[in-house]
């Protein structure tokens, strides 16, 4: 009967072990591409909506801001970044980003700014 070196065994085992490791890693990196190429899409897809809905009907752009801020809300209450320095990419849903929470508190509001003469 022909045994096999222990360390032979446990080499091959290493060696497997860092090959799955590295495919793991390249599956996680594809899964956050994924991630971050979805959520790009759900906000261009709420912007084409809106454009549509600007075309087919003139009369209200109130409405079209609140449903532009409720996806942003929606985005960001996902666990996404949709400010600019991160825009897209997973946010860790227990802590905030400043930068998105900016965003949400002044959305609209330049729009309504008046400049003084």
């Amino acid at each position: 009967m022909l045994e096999v070196d222990p360390y032979s065994k446990l080499q091959q085992l290493h060696d497997s072990m860092e090959k799955m490791t590295k495919t793991i890693e390249s599956l996680e990196n594809d899964i956050l591409e994924t991630l971050k190429e979805n959520t790009e899409l759900k906000v261009e897809n709420q912007l084409l909506r809106e454009k549509l809905d600007k075309l087919n009907n003139h009369n209200e752009p109130a409405v079209k801001t609140q449903s532009g801020l409720e996806s942003l809300k929606q985005i960001y209450d996902s666990g996404y970044h949709i400010c600019n320095m991160y825009y897209g990419s997973h946010r860790d849903p227990s802590s905030d980003c400043m930068f998105c929470l900016d965003i949400l508190d002044n959305f609209g509001e330049k729009k309504n700014v008046k400049r003084e003469r």
